[in-house]
């Protein structure tokens, strides 16, 4: 099963008349409602034909279940939230003979500052973590190999890396370095879940990826060789599954943390980050981690696991409260089946390894991600204890973001005594 790439539009008949596009808008800031205060949502529909009408449905983390038909009156309005969390809105613009224009999905929250962890804190938390970096510690660095190709931009140096780790892999990625002498900032990048395992994670980047004034690396998820052929990649990814899962959602596998596939992954994450520590050419000051969905997960780990990191920059991160499904909140059909050993790897308990230095930043999150969903994202934002910052958009689906203009709604640490 893999994450949904959503669309909002439907292919014109015309090309000179823009495709259907069907929006909502919550009557107040979503991030604002309180508890039991009813939500109040209105369509939008532009470029829709006569006779267009829009089936909607409501459901929430308080289990509830709501549809229904609108022609007239292009707005809905819902019971308030008994207890903190979100409402999920889902629409479709219908032609008259019933096919689909324009998919919509959305929401608010309720309460959201109040939005805690579903996932418990284990009790040796900080011992595992513990035992996990004396594992990597025994392993040296020594064998590191730094392969330099040719780069896509002029002025910088390109090279592929590969460095011992503990685990069943190495460490893997692009390094990139401006051909100048110097010391620069650092920056780490991670991949998406299906993005890990693209051509754009294993070939050699194009020149936008690179940087004339940062140390850049571009890190596997999974500790491949680089520049191979498909085949290779392919294989490796069979490989990475178990009992019919892909990678990282085999119950069995994560009932134990030690053979969990994200243990692996957070090991390749903090040698990484060591390696990219020991380059003669980084600053020493400014250490940038930054990714979206599994890859924002890996940027959650790589700021909670390395106190170096200076700026934590993940977008719609990936498995924020994992326990949530089972505890009734709304989900969509893809995401990691909850069992407790799990929660090592949660974003929302790594969040309290996150020192005062760090700012972390969650640049966008979508009110109509459910790969994604809202409540977790804000439990992580609201168990973050430095500074921080989230903006969600309306709108918004997993890899998608609708067109300007948007209702967005943030927070940041200021905002909150």
């Amino acid at each position: 099963m893999k994450p949904t790439d959503h669309s909002n539009t439907a292919p014109a008949a015309d090309p000179q008349r823009p495709s259907p596009l069907l929006a909502a808008t919550s009557d107040r800031d979503p991030l604002s409602y309180r508890i039991g205060e009813p939500m109040r949502f209105a369509f939008r529909a532009t470029g829709a034909p006569q006779g267009a009408r829009i089936r909607w449905a409501l459901t929430g983390d308080d289990g509830r279940q709501a549809t229904g038909e609108l022609t007239t009156a292009p707005a809905v309005q819902t019971a308030g939230l008994p207890r903190p969390g979100f409402v999920r809105l889902r629409a479709d613009l219908l032609a008259q003979d019933g096919s689909a224009l324009a998919h919509f999905e959305g929401g608010a929250g309720a309460d959201v500052d109040s939005i805690r962890a579903d996932t418990p804190l284990p009790p040796d938390f900080a011992a595992f973590w513990a035992r996990r970096r004396a594992a990597l510690a025994v392993v040296p660095m020594d064998g590191a190999t730094a392969r330099e190709i040719g780069s896509p931009l002029a002025g910088v140096r390109l090279f592929e890396v590969s460095i011992p780790c503990a685990g069943s892999r190495p460490s893997t990625g692009f390094l990139s370095i401006p051909d100048r002498p110097g010391r620069f900032p650092a920056k780490i990048h991670f991949h998406g879940y299906d993005e890990s395992w693209r051509d754009s994670a294993y070939a050699t980047p194009t020149a936008d990826r690179l940087s004339r004034d940062a140390i850049v690396l571009d890190l596997s998820a999974h500790g491949f060789a680089l520049n191979r052929e498909p085949e290779y990649y392919a294989a490796l990814r069979a490989e990475s599954g178990s009992n019919g899962h892909d990678y990282a959602f085999d119950p069995v596998q994560n009932a134990d943390p030690e053979t969990a596939y994200f243990g692996g992954m957070a090991w390749r994450v903090m040698r990484g980050l060591e390696y990219l520590k020991s380059r003669p050419e980084w600053d020493r000051r400014t250490l940038i981690a930054e990714g979206g969905s599994c890859g924002g997960l890996q940027t959650i780990w790589a700021a909670a696991l390395d106190h170096d990191v200076t700026e934590c920059r993940p977008f719609i991160p990936w498995c924020c409260n994992l326990a949530g499904p089972a505890a009734g909140r709304e989900h969509g059909d893809w995401f990691v089946p909850w069992v407790p050993a799990l929660a090592y790897y949660d974003p929302v308990n790594l969040a309290r390894l996150l020192p005062a230095t760090c700012r972390t930043t969650i640049t966008w999150a979508g009110l109509g991600d459910y790969i994604c969903p809202p409540s977790g994202v804000m439990a992580f934002y609201n168990a973050i204890p430095g500074h921080k910052s989230i903006t969600f958009i309306q709108g918004a689906m997993h890899l998608y973001v609708p067109p300007a203009p948007q209702q967005t709604d943030s927070r940041n640490s200021n905002d909150i005594p």
